[in-house]
């Protein structure tokens, strides 16, 4: 559909962070928005308030009639039921997905860099924008998380080049294919690929078509980066038509990471520069393993974007990272609190090992709220059981909306915490985020590390341990580590 003329957009589901972006990128760029969503609450509620973007607290068909839209933006959980849905099929009102608004609104004239995988994609697309960006190249972005450094989960710049945060997830009620198809890519990257995403892919075939997908759009003078050390990521080579170039410690791989070191608040290793033949060395503050990896695509995307391995290390040291990523919320009373968005068993097992060894003094307790539509369910039950094994401590809390999966479907919690035990862990299981929070209060010990992980927002746990754990009489623990 043609955009000219369009001065008027409603955003159906403006309340989640890829839409609540969206509808600033379209004001910041001169267009009249609005939208509505269900329980909008801050930040989205008072960041959309703060921009003058009027919004709707609950879905009704007439909502849009009283701002008159030229264009409609549907969000991916709205489903053909909604009122509003109804209403513009039944209408046949002009109306995109979410993707399909991106690509239409801001891909064109510029060359896109698309972040993909499993794992990653928020940390790696934003480090790679900010990168960008230091280098003089003026990107655009957009992330699905909020970049520290610029307080928001986008930019509109005028430079050649739109990094694009795109997931596997389908696109709309009326579009079933992945959002990261309608990104055009001229630069893809391929993280990770495992399964994930229980409620939409039946299996990980399913999930590898989905990415195979991706990696036929990208054209004859595009490029496709891929972890090497991945063999699911592997796989996709041969259906590129653009160069593929690969990443990771395989002998084979293009940019060869060695020598990876950790240290107290860094980490460290040697990358074989394909251009040049030569080992470079790197640094970053971002914690782990796979963060080295997630660096190392950064480093190739920015090359073939025309900067120099200079200019990029200076950038990715001063990179301060994205919220609820390993997102070091203060110290209080002498415990250290982390906020992070790692739900499945790959990122939670990464994570934890990557904080044991970025605080290896401190004693680690991971507090875990099942929440996203596949930890909720039984496919990942023996996974989690190993994933918790760098933590000193492991809470974990009944998985809330357990309701809307089927019984034999669900992940069994209190099991879960079992399994650990048998592992030897010190493991434990809360019905509620209250009595989580209690313990964490009572338990911890000045030296430690809570890190609370959830795709969502945990009941406010890292913001009340912030205001509760100062109040307490301090207290140590000598047995550090134990």
């Amino acid at each position: 559909m043609e955009t000219e003329g369009i001065k008027k957009i409603y955003l159906v589901g403006i309340g989640g962070i890829a839409m609540g972006t969206l509808a600033t990128m379209l004001k910041e760029s001169g267009f009249e928005v609005a939208g509505s969503d269900q329980n909008l609450y801050p930040p989205m509620s008072t960041h959309l308030q703060n921009l003058s973007i009027p919004f709707f607290e609950g879905f009704s068909a007439e909502n849009p009639q009283k701002f008159a839209p030229d264009l409609f933006v549907m969000g991916n959980v709205v489903r053909r039921e909604n009122p509003e849905a109804r209403h513009v099929m039944a209408q046949g009102k002009p109306c995109l997905s979410m993707p399909k608004a991106i690509s239409k609104f801001f891909l064109e004239g510029r060359k896109s860099i698309v972040v993909t995988g499993t794992h990653g994609k928020s940390t790696t697309s934003s480090l790679l924008a900010w990168v960008l960006e230091r280098g003089g190249l003026d990107p655009s972005a957009f992330i699905g998380a909020f970049v520290k450094d610029w307080g928001r989960s986008y930019r509109l710049g005028s430079g050649p080049f739109m990094v694009v945060e795109g997931d596997e997830y389908d696109t709309a009620f009326f579009d079933k294919g992945p959002k990261f198809l309608h990104y055009q890519p001229h630069i893809g990257i391929i993280g990770s690929i495992e399964f994930d995403h229980a409620d939409i892919f039946a299996d990980l075939e399913a999930v590898l078509k989905a990415f195979r997908d991706f990696v036929k759009i990208i054209p004859e003078g595009g490029f496709l980066l891929l972890n090497g050390d991945d063999p699911n990521c592997v796989l996709l080579a041969s259906e590129c038509k653009g160069k593929v170039i690969t990443y990771g410690s395989s002998r084979h791989a293009d940019w060869r990471i060695s020598n990876l070191q950790y240290h107290p608040g860094e980490v460290s290793f040697q990358l074989r520069n394909p251009v040049t033949k030569t080992e470079e060395k790197f640094r970053s503050r971002l914690p782990g393993k796979h963060n080295a990896w997630n660096v190392a695509a950064v480093i190739a995307a920015a090359t073939l974007a025309g900067m120099d391995l200079g200019a990029i290390q200076e950038a990715v040291l001063s990179f301060n990272g994205v919220k609820r990523r390993q997102d070091l919320v203060g110290e209080f009373g002498g415990v250290l609190v982390m906020d992070d968005f790692a739900h499945h068993p790959t990122a939670v097992h990464e994570t934890l090992l990557a904080l044991k060894l970025f605080h290896p003094l401190r004693r680690l307790i991971a507090a875990f709220e099942p929440r996203s539509n596949s930890s909720r369910r039984n496919v990942f039950q023996q996974l989690y059981s190993s994933a918790f094994s760098a933590a000193d401590i492991v809470c974990v809390k009944q998985p809330p909306g357990l309701e809307a999966i089927p019984a034999e479907q669900r992940l069994d919690a209190q099991r879960l915490v079992n399994e650990i035990k048998a592992r030897g862990k010190d493991a434990r299981f809360f019905q509620t985020a209250d009595a989580l929070l209690g313990f964490l209060i009572d338990s911890s010990r000045s030296g430690d590390l809570i890190v609370c992980m959830s795709n969502g927002s945990f009941d406010g746990l890292t913001r009340r341990l912030a205001e509760e754990l100062p109040l307490r009489a301090p207290r140590t623990d000598a047995r550090r580590g134990a």
